[in-house]
């Protein structure tokens, strides 16, 4: 199969057979596959020395320089591959080590919070759950009822939420989270305690929480509104700095969300620069 594919590419059939190639691969499989490629160019190359370099019928110069050619193009993208997985875990890292500052200033703020007691920031973006070898999915239906649960659980709390009952809707909230933590209702769970909390005026928890809803899903629906309200709750604290870059993180991170009008907005109330 793969050495069709290296004559394909020697024959100039290229476009051809890259119509139907996979392209949601993740840059671990684009280096694997460029790896065993570059290992089946050498054995073509191989055999072609020892036939003597037959003529192309698609190109100008012989089949090897032909080769040569793509096994150069070869090496430029296993290289522009190497570069990009580099730059995407400095991205990861350096969002990471912002999203812990920030948990330990929070935590700073919090009298009854032990810096010693947090838990490792896990790396932005999370990593893929491996299964366990030797457990097998639940054939009992114990699932399905776990979800009810988790919703039924979800839904009182909203409800005392949107009863106006702020004190008994963050702590429901927060017994949620702990109970179902990482599920998917985490985020909103988290963004909802944060609201209760600041209509209480509790702005170290109302961080705190915005920020646990970040964390759980940096790309979901609240993830953009939950970053500005973590920005307001440490303006409130008087966290100017801090909130005037997480406020412009905002911006940056989600420059066509309906919520950078009031980030900008809240920058400009604040002073910053």
């Amino acid at each position: 199969m793969r050495r069709a594919l290296i004559l394909a590419l020697a024959l100039g059939l290229w476009p051809l057979v890259a119509v139907g190639q996979d392209r949601a691969q993740s840059l671990a499989d684009i280096r694997q596959e460029l790896a065993i490629l570059f290992v089946e160019m050498q054995r073509l190359r191989a055999e072609l020395n020892t036939t003597g370099g037959a003529m192309g019928t698609g190109g100008d110069g012989t089949v090897l320089a032909r080769v040569d050619a793509i096994e150069g193009e070869l090496r430029r993208l296993t290289s522009a591959t190497e570069t990009m997985q580099i730059r995407v875990d400095r991205v990861v890292s350096d969002g990471t080590n912002r999203i812990g500052d920030l948990e330990f200033r929070l935590c700073e703020l919090t009298p009854d919070c032990r810096i010693a007691d947090l838990p490792p920031q896990p790396p932005l973006g999370g990593e893929a759950a491996q299964p366990d070898a030797g457990t097998a999915p639940p054939s009992d239906g114990g699932g399905a009822n776990l979800a009810v649960a988790e919703q039924n659980d979800f839904d009182r709390a909203r409800a005392a939420f949107e009863a106006a009952d702020y004190a008994q809707a963050a702590q429901l909230l927060d017994a949620f989270t702990q109970t179902y933590p990482g599920g998917p209702l985490s985020a909103e769970a988290h963004f909802l305690r944060g609201q209760a909390e600041g209509q209480q005026s509790a702005w170290n928890r109302a961080a705190r929480a915005y920020l646990d809803s970040f964390t759980a899903d940096a790309s979901g629906p609240r993830a953009a509104a939950a970053l500005l309200n973590l920005g307001t709750s440490l303006a409130e604290l008087g966290q100017s700095d801090e909130a005037c870059l997480t406020l412009s993180e905002v911006l940056s991170r989600y420059p066509a969300d309906p919520v950078t009008a009031d980030a900008q907005a809240a920058r400009g109330r604040l002073g910053c620069r």
